[in-house]
């Protein structure tokens, strides 16, 4: 437990000092020397992600780093994908049980803290980030999740040409025999593929598009 206690104290204190305006960002950087070690690196990073700079007359010396601690919290602030939401409301209930485990979350490529619908383009999916060290608990917080909305359906998606029954529309075909060189004016040319109907026992041939009956 006590290993896990910083990355704790790190996740929540990104949480607070992100939902700081700038102005409290920079009152706070002054009495920079009153907070802790982690305090001050998140708040040094918060600041840095904002260009903020802090008042020089009263810039504190660059606050020395854990322990053989910097690689594993940049590793903690790592955005990783929790999930993928295509709808406006799968958004909102996403983060209505993100927000009541306290998780601090990231949409889209813009990176927005909260949902905004005239910003995030549901089209091509926003997808839901967080930091690697709040990783456990935000798919936790996500458990029971299940978006209503689905991805829509790409063109190679759809039913391939031919897979149907050209008279009955019956899915229930049956490859019969490769037709090869069959009607054609070069044996390079593709051959011809036949096909039976187990429905209504039609018998054609194709190259992926319905063609006549077989020869």
């Amino acid at each position: 437990m006590e290993a896990t206690e910083p990355a704790l104290e790190w996740l929540r204190l990104s949480e607070r000092y992100g939902r700081m305006a700038d102005e409290e960002l920079l009152e706070l950087s002054r009495q920079s020397l009153q907070l802790t070690d982690i305090a001050r690196q998140v708040l040094a990073s918060e600041m840095s992600v904002r260009r903020l700079t802090a008042p020089s007359e009263e810039e504190p010396a660059s606050p020395p780093a854990l322990p053989g601690s910097s690689s594993r919290y940049g590793e903690d602030r790592e955005l990783v994908e929790l999930s993928t939401v295509w709808s406006l409301r799968d958004a909102l209930a996403a983060e209505r049980l993100l927000d009541r485990a306290g998780i601090p979350f990231f949409l889209g490529p813009e990176k927005a803290r909260r949902v905004d619908p005239g910003k995030l383009n549901f089209a091509e999916g926003v997808a839901i980030e967080v930091m690697q060290v709040g990783l456990p608990w935000a798919r936790q917080a996500l458990a029971h999740f299940r978006p209503l909305d689905q991805p829509p359906r790409n063109h190679e998606e759809q039913e391939p040409v031919g897979v149907r029954c050209p008279r009955c529309r019956s899915a229930d075909i049956i490859f019969d025999r490769l037709v090869a060189g069959a009607g054609k004016s070069a044996p390079s040319e593709d051959p011809d593929y036949a096909w039976r109907c187990d429905s209504c026992q039609h018998e054609w041939c194709d190259q992926g598009l319905p063609s006549d009956e077989c020869p």
